[in-house]
């Protein structure tokens, strides 16, 4: 009788192509650093600890990471326990993590970012969703002037789940012009508004820590590369996942090695070890996507399945990968062929490791990273426009059709 492949297994066959892409895209000589990781124990039951950590980073060859503590219960007061915590697992690191202290603007943060920079902390971490608080008021002002004196980074979350935060971030960045800002998530939260005012300021910088690739293309045609850093926000996200998106990309975006080497771990180096940044170049693509229909279908129905995984919902998630292995299956693919053959492959995958009940947990981290890649490969293809019209061209059309269509050309 033939075993049944164990969850394992499934997801690396699907993941090999991915994996083979991203040695490809990578420039030799490249110190991988995640600029965006998370230690300890976060209210939402989500948890990473040291070695834990240090395992996602090595499955993306990753060096080095910036982290800073989950919203832990045990936080009060002033995030002292967690920092001390986040402290001691960098000093236990091997200096592969540079820690980042965390701050609550309402118990006493000049004090404690303070204690932990003479500690060791080379960053400061503030979360306006988690600590429900707005960019304006003494306690920031006082938090940046401290960074701006200390000259270290100050990396805030501007992801989902925050009201309209540009106002108040722009006046703020700009009342302290040398503070660096690193804003995460891509700063989804405005990007249009954030990236518009402050596109002039010399040391705001993006991280690439977001779900939908989308919105990391879209910023790329608003900042320079020498701003983008890569991250992957662990547990929330992997590395080796993020690692894939930030290389396709670039990859898409046209950048030479230079550029992918300041956005996976040179542009962050630099500001860590000396505070300084690489001289800015302009924005390296245009502000619009082409990309075939077919991945455009894949493209929605698996940014469906995404947030239905993550919030329980099975049955939902199976029924849109169904639809979009379906997309996957075109009879003349045309120029998408290679790119439809590694989805649907990825995606059935997806769908097998969703309906084992016997490693639920670690079935489920498999199959979101399978998901997750698949749906950046989808939204990163190159499309040749020249191929697309020479597909046009060779369609077979029914005879009536295809005279009407010479007589009018």
């Amino acid at each position: 009788m033939t075993s049944r492949p164990d969850a394992a297994q499934i997801h690396a066959e699907a993941a090999a192509p991915f994996e083979l892409e991203a040695q490809r895209l990578l420039p030799s000589d490249t110190e991988i650093i995640d600029a965006h990781t998370h230690l300890g124990t976060d209210e939402d039951g989500r948890s990473l600890d040291l070695q834990q950590l240090l395992s996602l980073l090595d499955q993306a060859s990753a060096a080095r990471a910036c982290v800073f503590p989950l919203n832990d219960p045990q936080r009060v007061p002033a995030y002292r326990a967690p920092n001390d915590a986040v402290l001691r697992a960098a000093a236990e690191s091997d200096r592969r993590l540079v820690p980042f202290c965390r701050l609550d603007p309402a118990e006493e943060p000049v004090k404690e970012a303070e204690r932990c920079l003479a500690a060791g902390a080379k960053g400061i971490k503030l979360h306006p969703r988690e600590q429900a608080f707005t960019l304006e008021g003494q306690e920031i002002n006082a938090i940046f002037k401290l960074a701006e004196d200390a000259k270290v980074p100050v990396l805030i979350h501007a992801g989902r789940g925050l009201p309209p935060i540009a106002d108040g971030l722009v006046d703020l960045a700009l009342k302290h012009p040398d503070a660096t800002l690193i804003l995460a998530h891509a700063a989804i939260c405005d990007q249009g508004i954030i990236t518009a005012r402050l596109k002039d300021h010399l040391r705001i910088i993006y991280d690439t820590s977001c779900f939908f690739p989308i919105d990391v293309i879209q910023l790329l045609s608003r900042v320079p590369p020498e701003r983008l850093v890569f991250a992957s926000d662990p547990p929330y996200g992997l590395p080796v996942a993020g690692l894939y998106l930030a290389l396709r990309v670039a990859s898409q975006a046209g950048f030479d090695s230079w550029a992918r080497r300041a956005v996976l771990g040179h542009t962050i180096a630099g500001l860590l070890e000396d505070g300084e940044l690489p001289e800015l170049s302009p924005p390296r693509r245009g502000r619009h996507l082409t990309l075939s229909g077919r991945l455009a279908r894949i493209y929605t129905y698996v940014s469906v399945a995404g947030p239905a995984m993550l919030s329980g919902s099975t049955q939902q998630a199976i029924a849109m990968l169904e639809l979009a292995v379906s997309a996957c299956r075109d009879p003349r693919p045309g120029a998408d062929e290679e790119a439809l053959e590694i989805i649907g492959k990825a995606l059935e995958a997806v769908s097998a490791l969703l309906q084992r009940t016997d490693e639920e947990k670690s079935s489920l981290r498999l199959a979101f990273d399978l998901l997750y890649r698949s749906l950046v490969h989808a939204a990163t293809e190159v499309t040749d426009a020249e191929m697309l019209e020479a597909e046009i061209e060779a369609e077979e059309l029914p005879a009536s059709v295809q005279a009407a269509f010479e007589a009018n050309r």
